[in-house]
């Protein structure tokens, strides 16, 4: 079951304490280094950050390219990075590399899939955005090898 209303409140909510940023440059700043690695949740072994946090693919992208701008990038930041990503014990070395988004940044991709946290993942395993609706598709977390992971958050 897609959890469609329970992000839409989540993100509305972020966007009325002013959190979500509505501009079409990206939130984050892009880091020298991204290190991506693997984390066993509920969901079993998944893609995470440098800090742990979920990293999620978003089906409106294609061709490595990102849809996800303005509010969309507020409420699900881009993992930008400065040169080459590194990967971390079990993430395909071959599938991991950037695309390059409006404004010139440079996102982490796995797979051909530019990969985004979530803002509402508060801490590391978190996985509340896995299997939701937003902003015209879906999303879910990854494996080592940048496919999508299916089932419940």
């Amino acid at each position: 079951m897609k959890r469609v209303v329970p992000v839409v409140v989540a993100l509305l909510a972020l966007a009325v304490v002013g959190v979500v940023a509505v501009s079409a440059k990206s939130p984050a700043k892009a880091k020298k280094a991204a290190t991506v690695h693997l984390r066993t949740t509920k969901l079993g072994r998944i893609v995470v950050d440098a800090k742990g946090r979920t990293l999620y693919l978003f089906e409106k992208d294609k061709r490595g390219r990102s849809a996800c701008y303005g509010a969309c990038a507020g409420g699900w930041p881009p993992l930008l990075v400065r040169g080459k990503p590194t990967a971390g014990a079990g993430i395909s070395k071959a599938r991991l590399g950037t695309t390059r988004r409006k404004g010139g940044a440079r996102q982490v991709t796995l797979g051909g899939h530019p990969l985004y946290r979530f803002v509402v993942d508060k801490k590391p395993g978190d996985v509340k955005g896995q299997d939701s609706h937003a902003f015209g598709a879906d999303w879910y977390v990854v494996d080592g090898k940048g496919r999508k992971v299916r089932g419940e958050g």
